[in-house]
């Protein structure tokens, strides 16, 4: 017996058989393209912080890499403004390109935050700063996985949309209990910035789990620098409390 739902019965070649794509839910089968506004401002949020972290938390010269990431965002939303129906040679690229450097930006700022909370001729800053850039530090490694989790699901939103791909990376509740949920209910960003989100404060999966190696690894990396950020921002603002 397979360990699919009826509602999720494949044919041969991993695409549903003739007859039943009426009876399947909204992530399995073509839908309205999603929107582009929610991930656009969500990264448009992590570019700002970036530019005003201060000079000792951000890469330098600290408006370059930033920059980049504004030129690429916006080229991206010229390309395709309104909903993400549609994937090109540069499009895609373009994307994960965008999400890299993200990461890059981030990991960066988190490695000067680890060093500048053990330099002590930095104490006066952080003493009177700590909560708040740590805190800036975390939200973008959140957006930044939300970002990478959204794009790398089941081929990214465009081929979430065609349901090019039945097997999902990240199983969500609504998948696992179909009856409970909208017929037409498909992941969107705000789902993946929740999966970050919880993944980020719990350091482990909550109740959407990962299915595929890279998802894992996603999640780790995920965890492994807001373990890191939290931890130290938390154990220095207690010395500086106490």
């Amino acid at each position: 017996m397979s360990d699919l739902p009826p509602a999720l019965d494949l044919g041969a070649n991993g695409s549903p058989k003739p007859g039943k794509l009426d009876e399947l839910p909204g992530w399995l089968r073509r839908t309205e393209a999603e929107q582009r506004w929610p991930a656009a401002l969500a990264i448009a949020a992590a570019i700002v912080i970036h530019l005003v972290l201060p000079p000792d938390l951000a890469p330098r010269p600290r408006w370059l890499l930033p920059g980049v990431e504004g030129a690429m965002l916006l080229s991206i939303v010229v390309v395709n403004p309104l909903r993400i129906n549609r994937e090109t040679r540069i499009l895609r690229p373009l994307s994960i390109g965008l999400a890299f450097l993200l990461t890059v930006v981030t990991a960066w700022s988190i490695w000067l935050l680890v060093r500048a909370l053990f330099d002590h001729s930095n104490g006066d800053l952080l003493s009177a700063h700590l909560l708040l850039w740590g805190a800036a530090i975390w939200l973008t490694n959140v957006i930044v996985f939300a970002v990478w989790f959204w794009e790398s699901d089941r081929g990214g939103p465009a081929a979430r949309a065609d349901a090019d791909w039945p097997h999902p990376d990240f199983l969500f509740t609504q998948m696992q209990v179909p009856d409970l949920a909208h017929r037409d209910w498909e992941p969107g960003f705000f789902d993946y910035f929740y999966l970050a989100f919880t993944n980020a404060t719990a350091f482990s999966p909550t109740d959407t789990l990962p299915m595929s190696t890279w998802a894992k690894m996603l999640m780790v990396a995920e965890s492994v620098m807001s373990l890191v950020t939290v931890l130290l921002v938390v154990a220095r603002a207690v010395n500086v409390i106490g």
